[in-house]
């Protein structure tokens, strides 16, 4: 988005008003990226005089209420954008489409949430969630490995099983009936 100056924005509005030109001849006599742009600036001027048209640094930070009764009052009088935002001293008639959007849409609600990406979450509750996350991760990481390693034994006695030939089924079952348990070999000694 192109910004333009006072001075460039004053000279154009002049020839407007002196009748050298209308809203789009304008906008094409110096490359401006509309008509409604020009538009904006005469209907800028004609409200807030020079000073309306200056670019502020400092944005204005409308209330729930306001934005409410500016909604409100566009729904009643159905006028334009424009006119709205002229009766109550605002340069941009966008706000106040954007206000009515976001007001059809989700109610008051959507009127008091913030513009943009949410607020940044405080630096000492982000810390603990990354060392959290750290934490559970080492342990995700030490439970796998224990399975790894009982995997391997698994796997090592079952090599060992086939190299003796004792993984045939049936021997299997028969060994183990026959190889005494615990408790039968504390009996015997």
């Amino acid at each position: 988005m192109t910004k333009y100056n006072l001075k460039f924005k004053s000279m154009v509005v002049t020839e407007y008003l002196k009748g050298f030109g209308g809203y789009s001849y304008l906008a094409n006599k110096y490359d401006i990226k509309s008509a409604t742009q020009v538009k904006d600036w005469i209907n800028t001027y004609q409200n807030s005089g020079w000073e309306g048209l200056e670019r502020k640094r400092n944005h204005k930070i409308y209330s729930v209420q306001f934005k409410v009764n500016a909604v409100e009052l566009y729904l009643r009088i159905e006028s334009s954008y424009r006119e709205v935002a002229n009766q109550l001293g605002i340069n941009r008639q966008s706000m106040i489409a954007s206000w009515c959007k976001k007001f059809l849409e989700e109610g008051v609600d959507g009127l008091s949430k913030g513009k943009g990406r949410p607020t940044i979450m405080p630096k000492k509750k982000k810390l603990d969630l990354v060392k959290q996350s750290i934490n559970k991760e080492k342990d995700r990481l030490e439970e796998l490995e224990k399975q790894d390693r009982l995997l391997e034994i698994e796997n090592a006695y079952l090599k060992e099983l086939r190299r003796l030939g004792l993984s045939d089924p049936e021997f299997l079952a028969k060994t183990k009936r026959e190889l005494p348990t615990t408790s039968e070999k504390k009996k015997e000694n």
